[in-house]
Order: structure tokens, then sequence, then C-alpha cells
């Protein structure tokens, strides 16, 4: 796996804070992660008006941040916190309806990704988890979230973009979007801004089961298109956004009557399931010059080499530029191989679909 890290940066220890209303978990993470070379755990707070102090007082690096707590909930705090004090945020979720919605609105808050608590062989379970958040806390130091600051000042969110016209290949084109850390941001920023028209959409977002579900239905109340969770066989088109479903991969393959999807849960690739790359192999081969290819913030090379192979079949490929990436990963990746035609911002990406659309 790639990454954006300079040697200094490498070496220096990420100061984290931790909250959770569990006194108990505060300990077990505070002594397990202060196991973990680079990592310093500078404080722990039981809710978040005491970490909103600590923060003022210790500037950690990163925060972990409990989903449910009492007062105001994880999703709240980030609301609240994020134009005044940017900070790269780790939410620790359970895998309940409950848990999960509140983990997704908060990555759409700001927060940087997520863990989830283990809900059975709580002893192996727990130290997946935390070799999960080790890692994941290495990632989210390295976050670009200064734009959140930004937000405070500026003006709200542009409406949809409107074209005044039919698309005519609508039913021949497919777009196909990768993501994994800061996609939640990216993919709701690009599609709730599309008019009802515009051609279908795939999506591979780094994703568990559950939280790919709560995702699509979230995009759903914000987009004009229909957004649902892919099932094996649907047909791609104008109109509707099929994002890959947790631990399956997505294919595009072509049809007598069009394009539709096929899931499946082959081997991880990239060490992703689903992977990017899966759909965007299936991409080059099956929709060609026809596809359109975004690849958005993440960290790793997820998809790299299948955009490539995108642009090499006649598929006109963005990738998201380094200044509004909160990780710079998948989208350098994907330029630096010359998969990308170039790199753009998060905010230009959605017009300049509709204009090679167009």
């Amino acid at each position: 796996m790639s990454t954006i890290l300079n040697s200094k940066k490498t070496k220096r220890t990420i100061r984290v804070l931790i909250v959770d209303d569990s006194a108990l978990v505060c300990e077990i993470l505070k002594e397990r992660l202060s196991r973990e070379p680079g990592i310093e755990v500078v404080g722990t707070a039981p809710d978040a008006y005491g970490a909103r102090d600590m923060i003022v007082r210790l500037r950690p690096d990163v925060m972990t941040l409990d989903v449910e707590m009492p007062r105001m909930n994880g999703v709240e705090f980030l609301r609240r916190l994020m134009p005044q004090y940017p900070i790269p945020v780790i939410m620790v979720s359970s895998l309940t309806r409950k848990g999960t919605r509140i983990a997704i609105e908060s990555l759409e808050a700001g927060a940087v990704d997520f863990v989830t608590k283990p809900s059975a062989d709580l002893g192996r379970g727990q130290e997946i988890m935390v070799m999960e958040l080790c890692t994941k806390i290495k990632i989210a130091s390295t976050a670009n979230v200064s734009h959140w600051k930004e937000k405070r000042i500026q003006l709200p969110s542009g409406q949809r973009i409107l074209t005044g016209t039919k698309f005519k290949k609508a039913a021949k084109t497919v777009i196909a979007m990768g993501a994994s850390t800061g996609g939640i941001e990216a993919i709701t920023e690009i599609v709730s801004k599309f008019p009802a028209e515009t051609p279908g959409v795939v999506v591979v977002q780094h994703m568990p089961p559950i939280f790919t579900l709560m995702f699509a239905d979230r995009l759903n109340a914000k987009s004009a298109m229909l957004v649902k969770e892919a099932a094996d066989g649907d047909m791609i088109r104008p109109g509707l956004v099929l994002v890959a479903p947790g631990d399956k991969h997505l294919r595009v393959e072509k049809t007598d009557s069009g394009f539709r999807v096929r899931t499946s849960m082959e081997d991880k690739v990239c060490g992703h399931r689903p992977s990017v790359e899966v759909m965007m192999q299936a991409m080059a081969k099956h929709v060609g010059p026809n596809g359109i290819g975004i690849m958005l913030s993440g960290m790793g090379r997820d998809g790299a080499d299948g955009m490539l192979a995108m642009r090499n079949a006649g598929a006109r490929t963005i990738a998201q530029d380094e200044a509004s990436s909160v990780v710079f990963g998948m989208p350098k990746e994907a330029f630096q191989r010359g998969g990308a035609e170039r790199l753009m911002p998060l905010q230009k990406i959605g017009p300049e679909i509709i204009k090679l659309l167009s």
C-alpha cells in the first residue's frame, strides 16, 4: 500500500485523544494504543464537553470518538466541533442500525473513518478492532480536514446541476466512482447535484455490510437520482446509482439490453472487497469508450491500474486533487500511473462530468 507520508511524518509521534462514556473502554484503548509504536494517548474524556476542553488544551493529532454518548452524541459534537477545531476523527460504532446510522452521519459531518465494536468473541474481536484502530489512526494523522473550517464562512452548497437538455447517449454510458477514506463526503458532493436524467452510476466505497446499505439510503434522500445498494443482476439505467454492497465485489457487464452489475465474494483485491480495481477493470472490458471513471479520496492504490485500463479503452477519467482530498493516496496513484487524465477540485468534478456527457 502506497502512502503520502514523508520521512519526518513517519517518525513523529501521533498524539491521540480517546472519547468514550465507558471508563473501562477508555482504559482498555489507552493501554492498548500506548503499546503501539508511534502513538501516544494524551488524554481520555467521558463526553463531548470534556473532549472539547481537552482538544483546546492538548491539541491532539487524532481523536477517537464513541458514536453513542450521553448529553451529546458523536455526530452532533462533530457538527459543532469541525468548523471551529478541525481534527481527524475516527468513530467507534456498534454494528446496530442506530449505531451505523450515526456513524454514517458522522462521516458526513467530518469524521475521517470508523471502526466497529466486536459483537461476538469479545477477546479476539477486541484485538482485531484495536489493530484496525491503530492502522486507521496512522492514516488519519495524514488526513487533510482543513476545509471544514472554511465551511463556517462559505455559502450553503450549490443547487443541483441543471442541463436543460436530455443526454443523448444516457442509456449507453456508465459512470464509475471509486473511493475510500474521505469518500462519503466526496461521493455525496457529486451525486447529490446530478440531475435525474444523468446516465447510470456505479460506486465502490470501502465500507462493510450494513454501512453500504445505510449510505445508499442516505444518499438517495439527498439526490434527484434513485440511489440503492446494488443487487446481483441489477440493470444500470439513467437516473440510477448503484452502490456496491459491503464485502462483495461489483462488476459491470454488457447484455443484449444494456449493462448490468454482478456481485460476488471472490478474494479481496488490493486488500479490499468491494474493490475499485475489480469494478474499473470490468468497466474497461465491457463499457470501453462509453465509460467515465472518477477516482476520489482514499488511502492506497486500489483502482489505479483499473483506471488506466479504462483510459486505454477510450473512457474519460478524472481524479480528485490533493487540496480537496481528505487522503490523496488513490487519486495520486491513478494520476501518476497515467490512469487519470487530470486532477480536479472536488467541487468541479460534477460539472465536468456533465460537460463530458454533453
